[in-house]
């Protein structure tokens, strides 16, 4: 790839792995419909060079929530420390999110190759990503269902741990290129009885340990012996997405305050259905 196409990756991946839109599904579908056919989606050299952009995504995230992060971590050294568990707050979130993080990890360990096969296809991730539209469609429908019966909204640090579990699962279907993660994990927050805004919130503190552990794995494939991506195109890339999913994350906090997932399932359903029509007839691959 050339180093103006390792930006603009960069730059995409740092804003649609925050929005919900799928930084996978659009890392697959941009280049295809660019007709970048210099690039090799297949090659687990490129699959290593997106990776390592989600590092500085996890960077962005642990610089905007800094202080947050402190506290948390502070608070699970302390539990640890003690040996047994309080009612604070920074602790409880801090928990549930080592809870949320376990299935994503082991889901990811297991379905790793399987899933290196789908990144280079447009096919399955136009499919997918118009599957992500309409999952937030459904998961909108079911938290107004379920609003109207209880009319209550939780905070993170009162979720169940089982719930917390539920939000890494669904996390984990972020795997399939196409399927958003903030996206899923939003929507399992919202069946878990959070509203759009602390969803959002724990889906962006959910995501840094998790994509930030897959770039750190993923560094060594960038040194391997065959490897097509530079290091220098790795690490201004890296830098553009950090500075990118800094300001999605801006901008999103804000957002959910007052709004909900409808026009990126919107989007997602369109765009995704207008790339599964060109694979479908060949015009991208």
């Amino acid at each position: 790839m050339t180093f103006a196409q390792a930006l603009v990756l960069a730059a995409l991946q740092g804003v649609s792995e925050l929005f919900p839109i799928s930084s996978l599904g659009h890392t697959i579908l941009v280049p295809s419909v660019l007709q970048w056919h210099n690039i090799d989606r297949a090659d687990p050299t490129f699959l290593a060079f997106v990776v390592v952009l989600h590092l500085g995504t996890a960077l962005a995230l642990v610089v905007y929530y800094r202080r947050e992060w402190w506290r948390i971590v502070s608070a699970l050294v302390r539990s640890i420390v003690r040996g047994r568990l309080t009612c604070h707050r920074d602790e409880a979130v801090g928990w549930r999110l080592v809870v949320g993080t376990i299935p994503v990890g082991i889901i990811g360990f297991i379905a790793q190759e399987p899933v290196r096969r789908l990144f280079g296809s447009a096919l399955a991730a136009a499919g997918f990503l118009a599957i992500n539209g309409i999952v937030m469609f459904a998961g909108e429908y079911l938290r107004r269902r379920q609003y109207a019966r209880a009319r209550t909204s939780h905070t993170i640090e009162h979720m169940t741990y089982a719930q917390s579990a539920a939000v890494g699962v669904a996390q984990a279907f972020a795997l399939l290129p196409g399927i958003s993660r903030s996206g899923a994990s939003i929507v399992g927050g919202l069946l878990c009885d959070l509203d759009h805004e602390e969803a959002a919130h724990y889906s962006f503190l959910l995501a840094t340990p998790v994509i930030g552990a897959a770039a750190l794995l993923e560094i060594p494939r960038l040194f391997a012996p065959g490897a097509h991506v530079a290091a220098m195109e790795a690490l201004a890339g890296a830098l553009v997405a950090g500075v990118a999913a800094y300001l999605s994350v801006a901008f999103l906090t804000r957002y959910f305050k007052t709004n909900d997932l409808r026009p990126f399932g919107w989007y997602c359903l369109l765009f995704g259905t207008a790339c599964l029509v060109l694979a479908w007839k060949g015009l991208i691959t």
